[in-house]
């Protein structure tokens, strides 16, 4: 038997190790998505950078291959939701890393509500507590297509499938709390605006009886 096969890394790793305004915006991604850890942000670059890559050649290019490969590039990505069906190769040009990581299973499970924070997406996830089009899935990374984004729900099997589990219940007061907030300020904003335009009122009456 010969060795194993050494499995080829998915990314690249930046090409300096410390800088300051590099290593702010990885903070501020690993904190916002809920990634484990900043290898999962350098795969999305990896990504990135790739589809760049081809996309920059296909703009340069005229042949007819080209033009084909072009073609399958835009419909894969518009498949994953990262282009419109209207996006021009151009466009590919002005994705950035957070596009690819909003496309993410785990971010797509917190934004939907299912979870109360990222991290706790990826519990969800990894524990097997997720499914999408009613097939289990594991992968916080898994690339999400439109049509998968509309049919994600907790699998069969999961706990959390009862909607009066304690922990969904939780999910709705903070959202019913997230409401009730905006509509006191909507009041007060309202209340304002009456009092300013009886105060404006107020003011032309006066003058009024000053120049009489």
């Amino acid at each position: 038997m010969g060795d194993p096969k050494k499995l080829k890394k998915k990314y690249s790793t930046p090409s300096h190790p410390w800088q300051a305004s590099r290593l702010e915006e990885e903070a501020i991604l690993v904190d916002t998505y809920g990634l484990k850890n900043k290898k999962e942000i350098w795969k999305a670059a990896s990504f990135l950078r790739s589809i760049k890559k081809q996309a920059k050649t296909f703009i340069a290019s005229t042949s007819s291959q080209a033009k084909k490969e072009e073609k399958q590039l835009l419909q894969k990505l518009q498949k994953i939701n990262l282009l419109s069906k209207e996006s021009r190769i151009e466009d590919v040009l002005n994705l950035q890393t957070k596009d690819i990581l909003d496309r993410r299973l785990q971010t797509q499970v917190f934004r939907q509500g299912i979870a109360r924070t990222p991290r706790q997406a990826r519990q969800f996830i990894i524990h097997g507590h997720v499914s999408v089009l009613d097939h289990k899935v594991n992968i916080p990374s898994y690339m999400l297509t439109t049509e998968e984004e509309t049919k994600i729900n907790f699998s069969p099997s999961s706990s959390f499938k009862d909607p009066e589990h304690p922990e969904r219940k939780v999910v709705k007061q903070e959202k019913s709390k997230m409401v009730r907030p905006l509509k006191k300020e909507t009041d007060r904003a309202e209340k304002h605006k009456k009092e300013t335009v009886e105060e404006k009122k107020a003011k032309i009456e006066k003058k009024g009886e000053v120049g009489s």
